[in-house]
This record gives C-alpha cells, structure tokens and sequence, in this order.
C-alpha cells in the first residue's frame, strides 16, 4: 500500500475506549500529529464515534488497520485494549520498539487524562475571568511593556468610545490629553522597569484621560504589574469619575457658599481673606474688610412676608456683586449682615470709594412682589496693616465700626480708626 502524504506524525490507536478516546480527542488538537486510525471491534465505543464524526478511518480489527500504518515505519501504535492477542500481532508486524501497551499505555493514558482535565479547568478558569472582564463594570485595559493595548474590555469601550479593535496594538497614549502623555511615558516606563514590590501597583490615582471624540474627563485610576514569564504587563482598572467630581464639587460649594445667595460663606469669606492678608503682606499692600448690616430689612421682612425677604437679600447680593472687582469677595454671615474683602488697596480713600458705591446702589428702589421698597447699608472698615494683622480682629473692628455707623445716622460708612 502506498504511502499518502500526511502532515504530522503517525499513530494509529487500538481501543475506543475512554483511555483510546481521550488519547484521540488530544491528537486531534495536536497539529503536530497524524491519527493514522482507531480499532475497536464495537460500533458504538466511544472512540468510534468521535473518529466517525471527525473523518479519521476506523476499523473493527487490527489486521485491517495494519496495513495502512505498514507505509510509515516511524508510526507510533497505542495499545489501550488490555488484549494480548491483539498486542502479538502488532509486535510481529512492528516490533515492540513502536508499540505502547501494557503498564505504559495506561500510564499514558492516565496522563492523557490528567492532563486533558487540567485543560479543562484551565479553559473553565479562563472563560469565568474573561466573563468576569467582559461584565465588569469597570474599565480594563492591558497594556504590553511598549505601551501598546492589547486587551480593552466593553466597560473601557464605552468609557473611551473606542472599539477594541480599533485600539489594539495601538498606544495607550491616545487615551490620554497631549499635556500628559510625555508624563504619562516616563511614568509607565519607570512602572514597568521597577522591581521595587511598593511600586507594583497604583491605586485610586486621580487623572484627566481623553475620550474618541477628544473630550477630555476625570478618570480614577488603578493598576498593577504582572508578570508571565519574561513578559511584563500593565494591567488598568479605570473609572470615569465625572458624576463624582460633579457631586464633590456640589458638596464643596454647599458647604462653603450660602445655599440663598449663592455667596461665599463665613467659612469662605475667613479662608478668603487669609489668603487677602497674605497677599498683601507679599506685595506690601493693604487690605479692607467691609462689615455691612442692611438698614430697613427688618421692615421689608414684617411687611411683606419672609419670601420678600429672601427675595431682598437675593437683589443685594447681586447689586454687591456689581459693585466689586472679580478679585475681591463678597460673602453673607448670616441674617441680613455681609462682609467684603478688599485686596490691594492703594489707602483708605479706595475702600471708602466702594462703601460709597454700595451705600448708593442699595438706595435705589428694590420691587418686591410688585411693591416698591427702599433700605440702606451700615458700612464699618477695618485695614489691615493699620488697624490688626490677624482675621479675628479684623473682623471684629469692622464689626464695631458698623455699629459706629449705625449710631451715626444709619446708611453711611465709618472706619475702625475713628472710634474713640
């Protein structure tokens, strides 16, 4: 019988049991080897069947098989059928040297078996990992040592807008805004060089990626070194954190901005005017503090009720906010009282200019539920350095000073350095 081409190595297996079968289904996958044949005299062994349904020739006997292995003296015969008759014949035709049977052939086939079980495992493994990475809600991007993306799972696609195939083999650069990726370069590379264990891994990293459509957002970032072989990766957890930052930055503002007029508060305008002392203190310039207390508001609010009230304060705020530089403050302490920093005022005639301002915008009529009203504004002025150096007692001179101007006649300004 002539010899067909075959493109892998010869073996011809005897019994289709569950020892032949396993052998047969991890021959099949091996590109490397030539399943020659199956023998089993039973039509339904399992062996059989799987051969049948895979196109590799079967026999009920070995002499029929035989001959077609004759073509191939380097064919390799397993012998799983426990026969002895059957393992004569094959040694008479081949000899021993190219026949595994007995005690050998079911250790073969035990390891055959283990093996086939641990592949089953592995792959049961490996199918809930990529499940758990194609469902997470978390992006997940893998990046080789030259920094190109080779996994991006559905929650990293619909956080960039990429496709994974659109990013694969690509840099991970283009994740990022250009102002980063020179940071982002050296970075990873020390990341990825590093053999010190603290710095295997990243956690909860705050950085600006950069989506398909060039939008740019606040991502959280987490990551780790992996290591197979002589291969190193970088494995990314990202988060778009857009939703958050908005909620914190709403949370920051309540908490430092009055929630009526939308004003700095006490704990803001404090910090503001520390921050108005320093620079002054640089510069070699001076500072106002303006402590106003509405005069008439008391009325408006018995009168007409507590939502014209608010409604007041509210036109107030916004006529302050008029009057003053952007890089000045204007803050409300609470009730009907609002404070205001001054930075770098030339003397004392600049804050008497602004409290002059804002006593003649607070003359003008205020329409409040379609009714006309008027009020007026007390106005004290503490400086800093003439009067304190520290916010306490700035603030406090102010104070006085307004309830200076309140003894006075009402709706004027006065300064600490006047009282007696």
């Amino acid at each position: 019988m002539a010899a067909r081409k075959i493109h892998g190595y010869p073996v011809l297996i005897l019994g289709g049991g569950r020892g032949g079968s396993a052998l047969l289904e991890m021959f099949i996958e091996d590109e490397h080897v030539e399943v020659l044949g199956i023998v089993d005299p039973s039509p339904d062994a399992v062996g059989i069947r799987l051969a049948e349904s895979r196109g590799i020739p079967v026999y009920s006997h070995v002499s029929q098989a035989l001959p077609h292995c004759m073509p191939y003296p380097d064919c390799i015969i397993y012998n799983l059928t426990h026969d002895d008759s059957v393992a004569e014949e094959v040694n008479r035709v081949f000899g021993n040297k190219r026949v595994t049977s007995g005690l050998e052939a079911k250790l073969f086939w035990q390891i055959v078996t283990n093996l086939k079980r641990i592949k089953g495992e592995l792959e049961s493994s490996q199918n809930q990992l990529n499940a758990i990475i194609h469902h997470a809600m978390d992006g997940i991007v893998t990046i080789d040592a030259a920094g190109r993306i080779i996994g991006f799972n559905p929650a990293a696609e619909e956080i960039f807008g990429y496709t994974q195939a659109e990013v694969a083999g690509k840099s991970v650069r283009r994740l990022l805004p250009p102002e980063m990726q020179t940071h982002y370069r050296s970075h990873v590379r020390r990341f990825l060089q590093s053999r010190n264990k603290e710095a295997s891994g990243i956690r909860g990293q705050d950085l600006v990626a950069m989506r398909k459509c060039g939008e740019q957002f606040p991502m959280e970032l987490s990551a780790s070194k992996m290591e197979i072989g002589t291969q190193r990766f970088f494995v990314a957890i990202v988060r778009d954190v857009t939703e958050r930052k908005l909620v914190e930055q709403k949370i920051r503002h309540t908490a430092h901005h009055d929630h009526l007029t939308g004003l700095p508060n006490r704990i803001l305008f404090i910090d503001r005017l520390e921050q108005g002392i320093l620079q002054a203190k640089r510069s070699e310039h001076r500072t106002a503090i303006l402590f106003l207390d509405l005069d008439g508001f008391k009325r408006v609010n018995d009168t007409l009720g507590h939502g014209a009230g608010d409604q007041l304060l509210k036109e107030v705020a916004s006529r302050l906010q008029g009057v003053i530089r952007e890089s000045n403050t204007v803050a409300r302490m609470g009730g009907d009282e609002f404070t205001l920093v001054l930075n770098d005022i030339g003397s004392h005639v600049n804050a008497a200019t602004v409290a002059q301002k804002i006593i003649d915008a607070l003359a003008e009529q205020f329409n409040l539920n379609e009714t006309g009203c008027y009020i007026g504004g007390s106005i004290g002025i503490s400086i800093y350095p003439d009067h304190a150096t520290d916010c306490d007692a700035l603030l406090r001179m102010a104070d006085e000073a307004m309830y200076a101007a309140k003894k006075n006649g009402k709706n004027t300004y006065r300064f600490y350095q006047h009282l007696s």
